[in-house]
């Protein structure tokens, strides 16, 4: 910190994705809120909005009446994954977990699912990439970490359309649509998040709107070409030349 202070002292702009970061950026590195510039991370939104793609989930086939609950996350402590398998073993004997990701707490996260007696509800196919071609076949995506700060997780699934129930850390609550702000819960509060999730588990016209005005919101602001065009001005700017780069 003490380096980013003195070191960032000399840049023209500091480029930061998140709330929380651009707050790091003047309370603690002490810049000049004039010169930070908050740029959120774009993805290729339309690539999400495709239909997923069958066989893209190895093991996953969908029955009859199952409401699928996605995520996707290293295996580690922070992820707090044994939360969500809590929350879904409490949701409903219809739901099904899948878990997308690699990492030291798999072991950890089974046997919750054991003790829950939702083993035979729990897919984990390990890391997969390319994610636009499966996070569709979610109906609600969850986070259940206790840290983050910007989760590009988060605007995938917005962009798959899907609606979110998550803990109340970092951007997150800003991030998604207005619709789904309800849906986002203290990390100190496992009842809420457990409660939020069963409550978009039961109603499939709320999981419906809520999802499409979150693929709305990610549209918007989370498009990949609006993030290089404000690059692009920031760049342009700093070189002294006009009209650098597309047009917002």
């Amino acid at each position: 910190n003490l380096f980013r202070k003195f070191a960032l002292g000399s840049s023209q702009a500091i480029v930061v994705p998140s709330e929380r970061l651009e707050k790091i950026a003047t309370d603690i590195w002490k810049q000049p809120i004039q010169k930070v510039q908050r740029i959120p991370n774009g993805i290729d939104v339309k690539r999400f909005a495709k239909k997923p793609q069958r066989g893209a989930l190895p093991g996953f086939k969908k029955s009859k009446d199952e409401i699928v609950v996605g995520t996707l996350a290293g295996l580690r402590s922070v992820k707090n994954l044994p939360r969500l398998v809590r929350a879904c073993a409490a949701a409903g004997d219809n739901v099904r977990l899948i878990i997308v990701g690699e990492g030291p707490e798999k072991d950890a996260i089974q046997a919750e699912a054991r003790r829950c007696n939702m083993e035979d509800r729990l897919l984990m196919p390990g890391f997969l990439p390319d994610p636009a071609r499966y996070v569709g076949l979610f109906d609600i995506f969850a986070l259940s970490s206790d840290s983050e700060q910007f989760p590009i997780s988060l605007i995938e699934a917005m962009s798959a359309g899907c609606p979110v129930v998550a803990t109340d850390v970092g951007d997150i609550s800003t991030m998604v649509s207005q619709a789904n702000k309800g849906f986002i819960k203290p990390a100190t509060d496992e009842k809420q998040f457990a409660e939020a999730l069963t409550t978009l588990v039961q109603h499939a016209q709320l999981r419906e709107d809520t999802g499409q005005q979150n693929r709305l919101k990610a549209q918007a602001e989370y498009n990949e070409t609006k993030m290089l065009a404000r690059y692009a001005i920031l760049y342009g700017h700093a070189l002294g030349r006009r009209n650098f780069g597309p047009k917002l």
